[in-house]
């Protein structure tokens, strides 16, 4: 018997809390709202009060009322994630804030599964919200006015998130084909890589192809958290060089520390670490003035790594390669490691891909672990490679 739970704090916010909560048991959706108020003049009325949540922090309630509106801010929002996860009966979340309150929320639904409804209104949802929104399927509603009293705006933009979360509980998703999923980075010049690697898959699984853009890397290591991916392709791994070099593309530096919790089976490569990211050319930071660039398209530009770069790649893929706990093997395109990265194109640089290569096979202690295969990462022989090493990883 799954449950709305509406979240949000009511010493401020108590008729738009109450208002959604009533429009969401109106629509047949059983309701439970939660007050996460830190002032300690709590308006009342909520199914679950401030203190019963607080008391969920692992320092217990007094870590929470501190009297310090910023410290205890922090610790209610680390109360209510693991008052949130330990809910048996919690079908999806509706939070309600401004900038403090999406702070104080957010975080406790991107700890929920991903496929778990979560809707956000705010005041701060039309700007920049990946902070708020990480990996997680969060639906962020911009609240258009302050989350200050109802009015004939905000009834309108609460009663849509109600019934956009109601929508979600009342009606089932049908159920994915039973088949093992398998977690694939992929970016535009590693696809053919990719496209081919689906090919030899076949029917047998369910592929779940990842855009290696940062969130992309960050979205696919939640589903491995989340035990919704069995085993993982890792073929694209660029986006380790936007986070060293400074591109727009970063993966955080926790990147393959999930495959490494769970111990998922394993197959890496070095799809990409030619290019670090940015935007149009003129948001290319002056510092990298003389490098070699090309231009994906107006929004992209893609500047070539050099060597020493590329031995910092190598260095931090080993760590987190030697620190892998499941069945693994990372294999090293000799022939190159993008469509740009071949004879006469753009980022041809076999130099800097020796060093990338070296660095790799030499700091890995991890025996058996990395492989030279001697192809480009979009030859047909690559992808032959990858399925039998994920083969081999997967038992």
């Amino acid at each position: 018997m799954s449950r709305a739970y509406v979240v949000g704090t009511y010493d401020t916010k108590a008729a738009e809390l109450s208002y959604v909560a009533a429009s969401l048991r109106a629509a047949g959706v059983r309701t439970r709202t939660v007050d996460v108020s830190t002032s300690g003049t709590g308006g009342g009325g909520a199914d679950v009060g401030p203190a019963d949540v607080a008391a969920h922090h692992p320092d217990g309630a007094g870590a929470v009322f501190t009297g310090d509106r910023g410290t205890a801010v922090g610790a209610m929002s680390v109360a209510l994630q693991a008052f949130l996860t330990s809910r048996d009966d919690l079908g999806g979340v509706l939070g309600l804030g401004g900038s403090g309150g999406t702070a104080l929320i957010t975080p406790a639904m991107r700890a929920l599964p991903v496929g778990v409804p979560k809707v956000m209104v705010s005041t701060v949802a039309s700007g920049d919200v990946a902070p708020y929104v990480g990996a997680a399927d969060i639906a962020m509603l911009h609240s258009v006015t302050d989350v200050a009293g109802l009015n004939r705006i905000s009834r309108q933009v609460l009663g849509n998130a109600a019934h956009m979360l109601a929508g979600a509980l009342l009606n089932d998703v049908p159920a994915a084909a039973d088949r093992p999923a398998v977690g694939i980075t992929m970016f535009g010049v590693t696809t053919p890589c990719v496209t081919q690697v689906l090919d030899r898959l076949g029917d047998d699984v369910d592929p779940l192809v990842f855009h290696a853009t940062g969130t992309g890397g960050k979205a696919m290591e939640k589903l491995v958290d989340d035990r919704l991916i069995g085993s993982v392709l890792d073929l694209t791994t660029t986006e380790i060089a936007d986070l060293l070099v400074g591109g727009v593309m970063a993966a955080g530096h926790d990147r393959l520390d999930a495959i490494a919790r769970t111990g998922v089976p394993y197959v890496g490569s070095c799809g990409a670490l030619d290019m670090v990211n940015f935007g149009a050319p003129e948001t290319v930071p002056q510092s990298f003035a003389g490098r070699t660039f090309y231009e994906h398209n107006a929004q992209v530009t893609l500047m070539r790594t050099t060597p020493e770069e590329n031995r910092g790649f190598g260095s931090f893929l080993a760590r987190k390669l030697d620190a892998l706990t499941g069945p693994a093997v990372f294999l090293i395109p000799e022939g190159g490691v993008s469509a740009l990265d071949a004879p006469g194109q753009a980022f041809h640089d076999p130099v800097a891909d020796a060093a990338l290569f070296e660095t790799i096979e030499s700091s890995v202690a991890r025996s058996g672990v990395v492989r030279r295969v001697s192809h480009h990462v979009n030859d047909p022989e690559f992808a032959d490679a990858v399925i039998a090493a994920w083969q081999e990883v997967s038992g």
